[in-house]
């Protein structure tokens, strides 16, 4: 890490991995194409989770410069949720590449496997985080983290292979009933 003075002040700058500077390159890159002019590859919609939410997916070919040499095509999706009984609506727009050309990844599948890794990732972040107040968590230097990390995934994986259906409901049995 670095410090440079800027008059009495002083402030941390921290170094850029080359890993950050590329993805940053990348997602600059992802943002340039006229989105606007792209017809929606693929629109859905619904209510979950108590909100109303429609998701736009917009597909372009990539043909060269992009930061990653084997990527085909670029995505945008945008996703559009607000509470009923509002009129305010929330946007999020995420981008993805994918290294398959359009005549194996339609957008409506594109669109599907996209929905799909969301769930898994959310699903289990959402365990560790509010089951097992990972944020809450003290450890912070050396392998402790990690090491803690291993083992909530593991205790995770064990609870939903034998079947259990709410992780907290079976370590409150477990907490109260070891056997």
């Amino acid at each position: 890490m670095t410090t440079t003075s800027h008059g009495s002040k002083a402030r941390k700058r921290r170094s850029l991995s080359p890993s950050w500077s590329r993805a940053t390159c990348l997602l600059r890159q992802l943002k340039s194409p006229p989105w606007k002019d792209v017809p929606a590859g693929h629109v859905s919609g619904g209510r979950a989770h108590g909100r109303i939410e429609k998701r736009i997916l917009k597909v372009v070919t990539v043909t060269a410069g992009l930061a990653y040499p084997h990527a085909a095509q670029a995505i945008q999706v945008t996703c559009r949720t607000r509470r009923p009984g509002t009129r305010r609506w929330r946007t999020e727009t995420g981008y993805a590449i994918t290294s398959l050309p359009a005549a194996h990844a339609r957008p409506d599948q594109l669109a599907a496997w996209i929905r799909g890794h969301r769930k898994i990732g959310n699903q289990l972040h959402w365990v560790r985080d509010v089951t097992f107040g990972e944020d809450a968590s003290t450890a912070r230097t050396g392998t402790g983290p990690h090491v803690l990390a291993a083992l909530r995934n593991l205790v995770i994986r064990i609870l939903r292979l034998s079947g259990r259906a709410s992780i907290a409901r079976a370590l409150r049995r477990t907490a109260r009933d070891p056997t």
